[in-house]
């Protein structure tokens, strides 16, 4: 899907051609709208099939007439493998035009076209483009305090009830976490590049936002750094929990079985069909009850001592 932008009196409006100062966004093309792309707007196929791989790595290449800037920027997946992954999104700069290609839906695309994001302008490019990834990163700081919650939540109940479904979810987050972390070192590679670049440094207050961008950037890195390893010291002291609760109820039922069977060896005995004591008794089975219940009283005795109950 193509839609076309552009700030006029101060506000954002969905155009029905193209115009110069334009924002283009697009979203899962097809092969005839990437094919209209290319013809119409000179940009080769293979630069505009960049930013629809989900594999592609944050860089930036400069052509003649335009240059390309992939971010990685987080979603919530949809397929529910885990809680949130990480896609490219590709930033398309030229004279006359933005250009934003995605995959699929971004929540930070739409807070710009929905007007949740004030004070921008589609012709102002280079400024446009910083708030976009400033805001970015405010989303991988969002989704880290997302992240911090389910986790606190999943700690909890793992505190009533050890299950392997509350280990799965905490590995699921870690994963997320994962993803989170490559992406953010890799848009940090990006950021430090666009530092270099004369051009986002022609206005004082582009330079100071990219600074901010940066920053924001090294924190959302660091915090996914701090939950990655809390998460994982995390999941492996429940799983050793469990593991050492496991140990503890075999190490009573093997005690139980051993008490056990002190009266199952005393009752075969006795059981034999040979001349045996009390056999001629009345009182023997009483004997031989109360010898089995003095035994088994020693042998809890023992096994007390030895902390094995």
């Amino acid at each position: 899907m193509i839609s076309m932008y552009k700030t006029q009196h101060d506000r954002l409006e969905l155009m029905q051609s193209f115009e110069t100062g334009t924002w283009i966004n697009v979203e899962n093309p097809t092969l005839e709208e990437m094919d209209y792309l290319s013809k119409t707007f000179g940009i080769a196929p293979e630069d505009l099939k960049a930013g629809l791989d989900e594999e592609e790595r944050a860089h930036i290449n400069t052509e003649d007439d335009y240059t390309v800037i992939i971010v990685d920027v987080p979603i919530k997946d949809e397929e529910g493998v885990h809680e949130y992954v990480t896609i490219p999104m590709e930033i398309v700069i030229s004279e006359h035009f933005i250009m934003t290609i995605c995959l699929r839906r971004v929540e930070m695309i739409q807070d710009f076209i929905t007007g949740k994001v004030k004070t921008f302008y589609t012709f102002k490019k280079t400024r446009f483009i910083l708030q976009l990834l400033y805001k970015n990163a405010s989303y991988y700081l969002q989704y880290l305090r997302y992240i911090d919650k389910a986790s606190n939540k999943v700690e909890q109940e793992l505190n009533k009830a050890m299950r392997n479904k509350e280990l799965i979810q905490l590995l699921e987050l870690e994963k997320s976490l994962v993803y989170f972390t490559t992406s953010l070192r890799a848009n940090e590679i990006v950021f430090e590049k666009m530092m270099r670049m004369e051009k986002i440094k022609q206005y004082p207050e582009d330079k100071d936002l990219l600074e901010d961008l940066i920053i924001e950037n090294k924190q959302a890195m660091e915090m996914a750094n701090i939950y990655s390893s809390i998460l994982s010291e995390t999941r492996d002291a429940f799983a050793s929990v469990i593991s050492n609760n496991l140990n503890i109820v075999m190490k009573t039922l093997t005690s139980l079985t051993i008490v056990l069977s002190i009266p199952t060896m005393i009752f075969s005995l006795f059981g034999m069909n040979v001349p045996l004591p009390f056999m001629h008794d009345p009182a023997g089975l009483v004997y031989i009850l109360f010898g089995c219940f003095i035994l088994i009283i020693i042998g809890v005795i023992i096994m007390f001592r030895k902390k094995m109950f």
